[in-house]
């Protein structure tokens, strides 16, 4: 009876925005409405692709490493794509934890995931996807909502610990933009931030040099530079040669905050509104080089820097926040964020606010006395 439900509402889905297809060919589930098109993985479960429905260049802000693998005639491996979910772990893992078969970035994002239910009630359009964890012995779950007539998709997800002990996770949404949205001075970031730190380069040998000096505190955007001047790190560089990572404490003083990537040329705006207390960190891993084929992390997480979970841990704090979450025994934690993606108007060229009014997203540039106002009638 089970599976003959989830086949009959995988189907009323399909006639009514969801389907099964393929990007990049590999597997995914085509969501739409009249306003977007996304696609998601069912190996990882990542946002491959976003576009607007009536966009004629059909351009998505999110990374694709496949495609610049295809165009230089290299090998692309993983599901390291778009916007991924890294749990539970973030960064590299402990020769201990290699030897025990646990990959970098948690286990989620190489695994594939069970649609538990599809369907469509009333202008709602929804996609629940379930992955068991089981180097961890925890279950994800994640569902995805879209609502007729809106630039907004919904994203409510779920870790459940089945172990009888409180644990530490690490979980970041490591949301990426890339190349041709990324483009150099015309792509801006923002975010309500301002204590902000540079990466230690550690002895790793990188593909590009470092613009950024090692483990510096600055105030966002404004970074110190190797060269010996400040950078702004809203927009990449005219002449892309670097590989840097920083991270911001977002501001402590909103219950929600968020982070934007602007084509002021374009006028494209992809945006992401999140809880400060699930996701008190974004990092920005900025790997720019001279090809052009150029990607950003816009990456929320529970943890300033993707490192092994010892030094998560033992960090224990920066800037008096937390670097880490509690999952406590045989139980279940949770977050919710909002993605949108739209046009703004003419002459809009940074992000000064966004917050939920009335059931709708508004989203300021004050400078240029312009806005933008988004349905959004589920809320978060």
């Amino acid at each position: 009876m089970r599976l003959t439900l989830i086949l009959l509402s995988t189907a009323l889905a399909a006639a009514q925005g969801l389907q099964n297809g393929s990007f990049e060919d590999r597997q995914a589930l085509l969501l739409s409405n009249d306003k977007l098109e996304l696609a998601v993985f069912t190996q990882g479960g990542a946002l491959a692709n976003l576009v607007l429905r009536d966009d004629p260049e059909k351009l998505s802000p999110l990374w694709n490493p496949i495609r610049y693998a295809r165009e230089t005639g290299r090998q692309q491996s993983g599901f390291a794509v778009g916007h991924f979910v890294c749990v539970d772990g973030f960064g590299p893992v402990s020769a201990e934890e290699r030897d025990a078969g646990l990959p970098g970035h948690g286990e989620a994002h190489t695994l594939p995931w069970e649609t538990s239910y599809s369907g469509k009630e009333g202008r709602t359009l929804t996609l629940t996807q379930k992955v068991r964890l089981p180097l961890h012995q925890e279950t994800f779950t994640r569902s995805l909502r879209l609502v007729d007539g809106e630039n907004v998709i919904y994203v409510q997800s779920e870790l459940a610990s089945h172990l009888s002990f409180d644990r530490p996770v690490n979980w970041a949404e490591h949301a990426t933009i890339g190349a041709p949205f990324l483009e150099p001075e015309l792509t801006v970031v923002d975010m309500p931030a301002r204590q902000a730190q540079t990466r230690s380069h550690g002895e790793r040998s990188l593909p590009q040099p470092h613009r950024l000096p090692p483990s510096v505190d600055f105030t966002w955007p404004m970074s110190p530079a190797v060269a010996g001047k400040k950078i702004d790190l809203r927009a990449a560089p005219r002449n892309p040669n670097s590989l840097d990572h920083t991270t911001c404490r977002l501001d402590p003083a909103r219950p929600l905050v968020f982070v934007t990537a602007l084509h002021t040329g374009k006028r494209l705006l992809l945006g992401y509104l999140f809880r400060r207390e699930e996701y008190p960190w974004l990092q920005s891993w900025e790997h720019y080089p001279p090809d052009g084929r150029m990607a950003r992390g816009l990456e929320f997480s529970t943890q300033p820097f993707d490192v092994p979970r010892r030094e998560a841990i033992q960090t224990g704090m920066l800037f008096d926040t937390p670097t880490y979450r509690w999952l406590p025994a045989k139980s279940k934690i949770e977050s919710r964020f909002l993605v949108f993606y739209t046009r703004v108007p003419e002459g809009f060229r940074k992000v000064d606010d966004v917050k939920l009014e009335g059931g709708a997203l508004v989203v300021e540039d004050r400078k240029a006395r312009k806005q933008v106002k988004l349905a959004a009638s589920l809320g978060l």
